[in-house]
């Protein structure tokens, strides 16, 4: 009796789970929620569509499809009566459902309904021909919106920007339509920023010269930017359209320190052993006359001298966009970064063995020469390019 427990509490769940989606499935047609009744039907369809269990799925699955399709048609119809260029988008899309939905049918058919010995009814259409026609009057209702924005534009660049997400649009569904292709690309041309990129020293320290090249490499940012092109060198001729420029403000490097920590280490080891004697001065003797031995302990001492070599640089700059047709700023945003150089080792006086591992690993280690004043500031040059990099990401020269 407990073996079959098991058993039906499974079979009550199934049976329940069965019933629950038949319910989702009949409230989804109640609804007019057509599509979701065709997928709950054909996702238990698909499973066998020949199981008793299984009938009033195929029964609901037609009962949804001629409801979809008339409702659809229904939509068609009116809107192509309305005749406004502004619906062909709205008919291509519905076009294209009426065919995805009978393709999602077709590899189950033929439907058998058991009660009546009938197959199911789907009145199956063939909708190309008015999908390829739609099609082409949509594509061009979208690319003379495109057009008329590309010819309006007259050095805009936003315009342009415009033209060009229109004239992809047009490409999403009908690619190589016209001369859409060459629009696109006259689109990109017109549409794009050109952005001389600078750096400017105004401390009275020296900027390394290779901090300045990796700082002007910009095509190692990794920008990814469609619609800018930066240049850190001037191409002659060139408009630039909006000015980089990096100015540095302030430049301080500390001076060469070398502090001293004095630690007392002191542990209690193993020293060899000695004989173990009672309260009265006497030999402990084991069971077979031997002088009993012990682990002799002894307290070991050490002076720990812990030196850390210091220095640090820090760097002050403002990033500032300038709009060169005015020559106005646009707007600046604040950078500073810091490097920092630290170097510990250690010596001792006394007994070793008092020391840890962390103290032995630093004994080991000695001073090393200082970094100069060029090479710190060139070692803030990473952090400098990263925060610059999010400074550029985040903020466009056209809002």
């Amino acid at each position: 009796m407990y073996k079959t427990l098991p058993t039906i509490l499974l079979f009550s769940i199934l049976l329940l789970s069965a019933c629950s989606s038949v319910k989702s499935t009949q409230k989804a047609i109640n609804t007019g929620n057509y599509d979701k009744a065709i997928s709950i039907a054909l996702k238990n369809l698909e499973k066998d569509k020949t199981k008793e269990k299984n009938q009033p799925y195929v029964v609901m699955l037609q009962d949804a499809f001629k409801k979809a399709t008339d409702r659809d048609i229904a939509q068609v119809e009116f809107l192509e009566k309305e005749n406004r260029a502004e619906n062909l988008g709205r008919i291509y899309e519905l076009y294209r459902g009426l065919k995805n939905r009978q393709e999602r049918i077709k590899p189950l058919l033929p439907l058998k309904i058991l009660a009546s010995g009938k197959n199911a009814e789907f009145n199956l259409m063939n909708y190309d021909e008015a999908i390829i026609s739609v099609k082409e009057d949509y594509a061009t209702y979208l690319y003379d919106e495109a057009k008329n924005t590309f010819d309006q534009a007259r050095g805009d660049k936003l315009s342009y920007r415009i033209a060009y997400d229109q004239f992809q649009n047009v490409s999403r569904i009908y690619p190589n339509f016209k001369n859409i292709n060459d629009l696109m690309q006259q689109c990109h041309n017109k549409g794009t920023d050109y952005v001389h990129v600078a750096v400017f020293n105004e401390t009275d320290q020296i900027i390394p010269r290779r901090l300045e090249q990796d700082l002007l490499a910009i095509d190692t940012y990794g920008l990814d930017d469609f619609w800018t092109v930066y240049h850190s060198k001037r191409i002659r001729n060139k408009k630039y359209d909006f000015n980089l420029e990096l100015n540095f403000r302030r430049i301080t490097v500390s001076p060469e320190q070398i502090s001293e920590k004095e630690i007392i280490r002191e542990r209690e080891i193993k020293d060899g052993f000695k004989y173990l004697k009672d309260s009265r001065g006497n030999y402990v003797l084991d069971s077979l006359g031997n002088k009993q031995k012990v682990d002799n302990m002894v307290l070991v001492r050490c002076k720990f001298y812990r030196f850390t070599q210091f220095k640090s640089s820090n760097v002050e700059a403002v990033v500032r966009y300038i709009d060169n047709r005015n020559k106005q700023l646009i707007d600046q945003f604040p950078l500073v970064s810091e490097f920092v150089f630290e170097h510990s080792y250690a010596d001792y006086d006394g007994d070793k063995r008092a020391l840890n591992d962390d103290n032995l690993n630093l004994i080991r280690l000695e001073a090393v020469q200082f970094p100069s004043n060029e090479q710190m500031v060139y070692d803030t040059g990473t952090d400098i390019k990263e925060k610059l990099k999010r400074i550029i990401r985040r903020n466009k020269f056209r809002k």
